[in-house]
Parts: structure tokens; sequence; C-alpha cells
């Protein structure tokens, strides 16, 4: 009994004490501070030597915005809030993750059906604006207009309405998904595909004042989509471009400016090389090499991104880095081709690193989130970063908020994942550059620290990612050019995007164990 007594004064006497250092400084664990001080990494800057412009940070409305967009205000308002908000709260913390982007599920129309549709799972069901009449209904999808408007209300001006399928009333067996593997829809239904894509965008706009930017018709096109999972539909490339120019021509009639998103591979090799896929991989050369019979690179509304999605290719980690590298080597063969990684989240085993089934709302999927974006930012030069649905009602390692699966009211769950995310989202903006930065004399430390950095015309930030169990004193050399580094924001066990003013010691910023944090600062 003694023995227990003294063993809880003392967990309580550190409980205390870490409360008094995470308001003096960067949020850490008491018993590694000492550890800490052995060792100090030296990250090197070249703030001259840069890489990617961004584009955006993003998240998907599939599929759970159709009926949260219906919860009472208060909640939903608090959903939007966390994603999409760029206020602060008093004590200096962001408000939300700041999202600059926002994808736009366009549904084909399998709701409607219901049980007929063959798609098991009502919720990944999706609604069409379009009736069996040809005549629209624009209070359809009405949920996730709400989601639409309340991110343009908070600041995003990027929007992105992609297909996972073409309308039901399209497709060659009247779902919204195939069978045998084969694509859905025959090519002298292109053309009316692209007039009800065009509707739509001038629909959407009258109802919400949302101007959609980007069009993504086409969705994973290497995959089956024959088991009724959930709305799909397979092409080859030949399939996709003659889809395309179809859409083209359609925008260019109805002076629609939206420029047409191609790739969403299912995984970023099929955008590179051929795989096990014939006739649906090696996109970047086909859809964007003017020797291919598939080219569209020179069509007047095709984006200058090429999109791919990083499951199944994250684990190990120097596997991952090596198909990035490949990638990056390809696009960079087309001038003015950016990489744009448009979905993920935590599928599969991962090599045993992490599991993607069951929800994780701690630190370790949000560590495991941070290390692919910042992989994909620095090994790939992704442009822009789009995660898969923001809001999930699963037991699995897909959503950034948790909810009940209720159609009309419930509870909302936040994870670690929402703000590890929001260590880049909310800090990287739309115009940022990546510059140079490289770990150096870490050798000492049981994993490696990851650490990217970016600027604009007035400020530097860099994110850091440590996924050791002791905190890791860091100094930041930035050559000849001054930085006066002001806040950290630190995600962690104990902290969501945390604000702290830096407080150098003898030119050292401490980052807390197991966290990902974020480092402002002014360029002087």
């Amino acid at each position: 009994m003694l023995v227990a007594r003294v063993f809880k004064g003392i967990m309580i006497l550190k409980n205390i004490i870490y409360k008094t250092l995470s308001v003096i400084s960067v949020p850490f664990l008491f018993v590694s501070f000492a550890k800490a001080q052995d060792h100090v990494v030296l990250v090197n800057i070249n703030m001259t030597k840069t890489y990617q412009h961004i584009d955006n940070f993003g998240a998907s409305d599939a599929w759970s915005c159709q009926f949260i967009g219906q919860w009472p205000a208060a909640k939903k308002d608090k959903i939007a809030d966390l994603l999409f908000s760029q206020d602060t709260l008093p004590n200096g913390s962001p408000k939300g993750i700041a999202l600059s982007l926002w994808r736009f599920n366009i549904g084909a129309g399998s709701a409607a059906q219901g049980d007929q549709s063959g798609i098991r799972e009502e919720w990944r069901r999706a609604e069409s604006f379009s009736n069996t009449d040809g005549s629209y209904n624009w209070q359809r999808q009405a949920g996730q207009v709400w989601f639409l408007k309340a991110a343009k209300a908070r600041g995003v001006n990027q929007f992105l309405g992609f297909f996972n399928s073409p309308p039901v009333q399209f497709t060659v067996n009247g779902k919204a998904y195939t069978s045998g593997g084969k694509t859905n829809i025959a090519p002298d239904k292109y053309t009316v595909f692209a007039n009800y894509i065009s509707d739509v965008i001038k629909g959407i706009d009258s109802i919400s004042h949302v101007k959609f930017n980007y069009i993504s018709p086409v969705n994973e096109p290497q995959w089956d989509w024959s088991d009724g999972g959930q709305e799909g539909c397979p092409y080859t490339n030949t399939e996709i471009a003659g889809l395309a120019r179809a859409i083209n021509t359609v925008f260019i009639k109805d002076h629609i400016q939206s420029k047409i998103l191609l790739g969403e591979a299912g995984s970023l090799n099929y955008l590179f090389n051929t795989a096990d896929k014939p006739g649906k991989g090696n996109q970047v050369n086909d859809f964007f090499k003017p020797i291919s019979a598939n080219y569209i690179g020179n069509l007047q509304n095709i984006s200058n991104a090429i999109a791919g999605h990083s499951y199944f290719t994250t684990s190990p980690s120097a596997t991952a880095k090596k198909i990035r590298e490949g990638l990056a080597d390809s696009v960079a063969t087309v001038p003015g081709l950016k990489f744009w990684e448009s979905e993920y989240c935590i599928l599969g085993d991962n090599a045993g690193e992490i599991d993607g089934n069951k929800r994780d709302l701690g630190m370790a999927a949000a560590l495991y989130l941070a290390s692919v974006i910042h992989t994909d930012l620095t090994s790939a030069n992704a442009a822009a970063w789009q995660w898969w649905t923001a809001i999930s009602a699963y037991d699995y390692k897909d959503g950034l908020i948790y909810v009940d699966k209720n159609k009309t009211d419930g509870n909302y769950y936040v994870s670690k994942m929402l703000w590890a995310m929001g260590n880049y989202s909310r800090f990287v903006r739309p115009g940022a550059i990546r510059v140079d930065a490289v770990v150096t004399n870490e050798q000492a430390l049981p994993k490696p620290l990851l650490v990217s950095a970016f600027k604009d015309s007035e400020n530097f930030t860099a994110v850091v990612i440590n996924k050791n169990t002791d905190g890791v004193w860091i100094t930041l050399n930035t050559g000849n050019a001054k930085i006066e580094l002001t806040k950290s924001y630190a995600t962690s066990q104990y902290a969501e995007l945390k604000a702290e003013k830096i407080q150098l010691i003898k030119n050292k910023v401490l980052i807390a164990p197991n966290s990902v944090t974020t480092l402002t600062g002014i360029i002087k």
C-alpha cells in the first residue's frame, strides 16, 4: 500500500511539472526532458533551393456528409469549423485545420434505386441531381451542398467535383457499378455525360454560389468495381482520353472554366509504369506525351496536374520513397506538369507498421498519416495532398472526424489525424514553396526525424515529425537567410495544434515525443 501511495505521488508530481512546463515551451513528456538534452539534431535549411509550389490540402465529403449535413445546426457547424475554419481560439491555437480544397462527390443515383441498386451499404449510395425524365432536382444532395456552402463561408476557395460512376441513366447496366470489370459507359454516351457535368456545374453554382475549379470524371479506373461495394466505374486510358475530349468540347461550348483533373489512379505505380494493368497504367506518358494516341495534354480545359492515390505504397519507408522518386522523375519529363496526391486513408497492414482496421483517435494513426504526407511532399513533390473522407461512420482508419451512424443526429469524435493533417493544411497555404530541408547527425535517435520546410514572400514554415518516445532538440541552420521563429503548434498525446511562443535555448527548439510540430517564422 505504501509503495502504491509513493508511486501515485510521483505520478501526480510529474503531471504538475508537465503542465507547468507546457505553459512556457513546446509540450513534452517530463521523463524525456533530460534525455532530449543529450543530443541536438541539426536541420540545414536552404531557402534558395526550391521545389514544388503548393496548390492545396483537401478532403472529400463522401459519403457521410449527405447525412451529417442534415444534423442539428450546432453539431454540423462545429464539424465544419474543425475542417475549414481559419480562425484562432483565445489561447492562440487554431479553431480548425483550414482545408484549402473541398472535394464534392457528384452522385450517380444509386440512392434512389435503394436495395435494387446492388450497393449493399446505404451510406455508400449517393443521390443524383437528375430525374429519370432528364430534368433536374437541385434539392438533392442537400447535406453535401450544406457542407459546400459551409466551406466557402469559412474561407475555402478551391472546390472539386468528382464522379465515382457516371449517372445510372447513362451506364450500360443501369447501375452505379459494373459487371466483369468492364467500363460501364459506352462511347456514344460520352457527350451526354459531358453535358450532364456541365449542367451540374452550373446548377450547383446557382444554388450555392460555389464554382467548381476542378472536375474529376474518373476515379481509380484500374479497379474492377464489380462487387457492389460502392459506386465505381473502370476505364482504360483510351476510354478516359475519349471521355476527356468529349468533356473538353462541351466545356468550351458552354464557357465552363473548370479544369478537368485526370488520373485519380488507384495506386501511384499506375501513373508511371504499366504494372499489372495493361492499358490502364503509365498515365503520365499516355495522357501528356504528344507521341501517345491518348494524348490530351493540349486540350484547353485539361488541368496541368496528374492525380494519384497513395494507397498500397506507403510501407516500408524505403519502398515508399523509391516509388515516389520514380513518379517525380516521370512527371518532371513533362514541362509544366504537376502531381496531386488526391486520395488516401490508412488501408491494409502496411508491412506490419499499422493496420487500417479499427478506428484510432490517437497518435499512432496520426503519426503514420503525417509520415505519408511528408513522403508525398518531399519524395513525390506533391503539389496537393487530399485525404479520402473527412467524416467517417466506420470502424476504420479512414476519417478525420468520426460520427455515429445516424442520419438525423448523433455524436462526433475528433481524431488526432485531423490535427496532424492540420499541421500542414493550416500553415502551408496555397502558393507556398517547398524549400530544401536536410536532417543531419540524427544517428543517435532510434527513429529518424522527418522535416519539411516551406516559404512564401514573408513567412517560413517547418513541419517536424518526431516518432521517438523522447523529446528531441533541434537547431535550424538557415545559412544566410534571416528567419525569426515565432510560434510552434504541436499535435501530440497532450495537444491538438497547441500554440506556443518559441523560446530558443542556445538556438535550440525542443520537439515533443511522438508529435507533429509546426514551427512558424518571419523571413527578415
